[in-house]
């Protein structure tokens, strides 16, 4: 949840008993480092980092800093983790990785990723757009050997309760803090969440191509439908990566303006209808122990 997700969600959603993770954007700047990790660094509770691993191809320094402030958890997904893994190890971190698929669940078998993240195709922002939650929740948790975090499509108490009770070690939620007061977002952006519903998603390289972002084509985004994503979502081959469009889009980011650039939101997008805190969403979230507690009632 880069641009979202900074060290003030962070530390409100560890405080309320989480484990809050910072996105961190391909190429962040020393002093954004240092300004998001000064709302965790003092935690006396878990905290996280999150990276794309075709940055940290380029650049281990993000990664570096980071460490410096210790968090208890690196996630690492979308391109070759073997070196960020490394060095999150070194440091005595646990790492994650996300999976979409039985190939990736392969490689984060490997023995310097301690975590498996199955995120399925319902989840928010970039990934792969093959599996959905569920039927990947069973692969990961088939191998028996690691801990395994559900994520995509997960907002509410009754979806971590249906996380954990499939196996599940933890549940990942996203989407349902974009709206949050610590969230970064735009208020313009936070009132598009608010306003949508789970069927107003699409999975697209649309906005990639447009901005000339170095994402491999297996790894889509989901965001929210927009005047932009409508016309070149089902017609790739006609959007011409010019600098011209990349300006734009640039200019429309920065303007928030949400017919043009995207808001990355997956489908329990439904699940957000007004701007709360990250601790009263976390509250709400808590009740999944009632749930399953009802469950297991029902069914002994």
């Amino acid at each position: 949840m880069a641009g979202a997700a900074g060290g003030a969600l962070a530390a409100a959603v560890s405080a309320a008993g989480g484990v809050g993770m910072i996105g961190v954007p391909a190429a962040p700047a020393e002093d954004w480092i240092q300004s998001q990790a000064s709302y965790v660094s003092e935690l006396e509770t878990p905290w996280g980092v999150g990276f794309m691993g075709w940055a940290l191809e380029e650049n281990l320094k993000p990664l570096e800093a980071f460490l410096e402030y210790g968090p208890s958890l690196v996630t690492i997904s979308f391109g070759d983790v073997t070196r960020g893994a490394a060095l999150a190890h070194e440091a005595g971190v646990l790492t994650a990785m996300q999976i979409g698929n039985a190939e990736d669940l392969e490689r984060a078998m490997a023995d310097d990723i301690d975590i498996i993240i199955a995120r399925g195709a319902e989840g928010g922002g970039h990934g792969r757009n093959e599996v959905g939650t569920l039927p990947l929740l069973q692969l990961a948790c088939s191998q028996h050997q690691k801990p395994v975090i559900a994520a995509g499509g997960i907002g509410t108490a009754h979806g971590i309760a249906a996380a954990l009770a499939g196996g599940a070690d933890a549940a990942w939620v996203g989407t349902r803090f974009l709206s949050t007061t610590e969230a970064t977002g735009h208020a313009n952006l936070k009132a598009a969440v608010r306003e949508s519903g789970m069927d107003d998603t699409i999975y697209t390289r649309a906005f990639d191509i447009a901005q000339q972002l170095p994402w491999e084509p297996q790894y889509g985004g989901r965001a929210l439908s927009n005047d932009f994503s409508r016309r070149y979502a089902a017609d790739l081959d006609s959007l011409q990566a010019t600098d011209e469009l990349r300006e734009k889009m640039k200019q429309a980011r920065a303007e928030a303006d949400v017919s043009l650039a995207p808001v990355y939101a997956g489908q329990a997008v439904e699940f957000v209808r007004e701007e709360q805190s990250a601790a009263a969403v976390m509250e709400e979230l808590r009740s999944f122990r009632r749930i399953l507690a009802e469950t297991a009632q029902r069914f002994a």
